[in-house]
């Protein structure tokens, strides 16, 4: 009589092949995402000099030859970056300026730039560096001055109703957003004070300098040319 052994189951070989993790394959929209936000990150971080299509490719998982296909290079990629950059900061300001008493617009176009620059940090370190490269939206001051225009038109009316020259509007204009661009340059590093306590000063030495304006300002000092 055969005494039957009792098998283990368990530690019988398996016939099935171990399975295989599938990667979802991205599209090529998706892959082109991907490479924007890695690339906009190193720009930032490192500058347009400083990023290599090497570095870009490792850390998309993917191949040099990937970038090229999408942007045909680093300068592809930069451009596309910074020109996205630009549209979105000019959308933030034209869009803030909603109808309203001349302050508050005032008010409306510092926080739109804080905004943005509190959201879109890495955008903004990225256009306040010099390109290296031509863009089609033009250079970081173009782009101030882009936006200045959509001040000046507020100022041009403040100025007529008191009487002050309006052809003297894009001047002001041009000051008054760069004095918010650079403090903006200032605030994105020390973070202090708070954001609506910049705008709020900001606003106060811009309204009441206005406020204040001799409509025909003369110099003081010796030199008078």
């Amino acid at each position: 009589m055969m005494v039957g052994v009792a098998t283990d189951s368990s530690s019988t070989p398996s016939n099935d092949k171990p399975r295989r993790t599938r990667r979802t394959r991205m599209t090529g929209a998706e892959r082109r995402q991907q490479l924007l936000e890695i690339g906009r990150t190193l720009f930032a971080a490192k500058g347009f000099e400083g990023t290599s299509v090497e570095e870009i490719a490792a850390k998309a998982g993917v191949s040099k030859p990937v970038v090229y296909e999408h942007f045909g290079g680093k300068e592809g990629l930069y451009a596309v970056v910074v020109d996205r950059e630009m549209r979105r900061l000019l959308d933030m300001v034209t869009s803030s300026l909603t109808a309203g008493h001349p302050r508050e617009l005032c008010e409306q176009a510092a926080f739109a730039l804080l905004d943005y620059i509190e959201e879109y940090t890495d955008g903004f370190r990225i256009l306040v560096r010099d390109s290296p490269i031509p863009q089609s939206t033009g250079s970081f001051a173009s782009l101030i001055s882009d936006i200045a225009t959509q001040v000046e038109d507020i100022l041009g009316r403040e100025f007529k109703s008191r009487g002050f020259d309006p052809k003297l509007a894009p001047l002001y204009a041009q000051a008054l957003v760069g004095m918010v661009a650079l403090t903006g340059q200032w605030w994105l590093d020390v973070r202090k004070p708070k954001k609506a306590e910049v705008a709020a000063h900001l606003v106060n030495l811009a309204w009441h300098g206005l406020d204040g304006l001799e409509p025909k300002p003369r110099l003081i000092g010796h030199r008078k040319s």
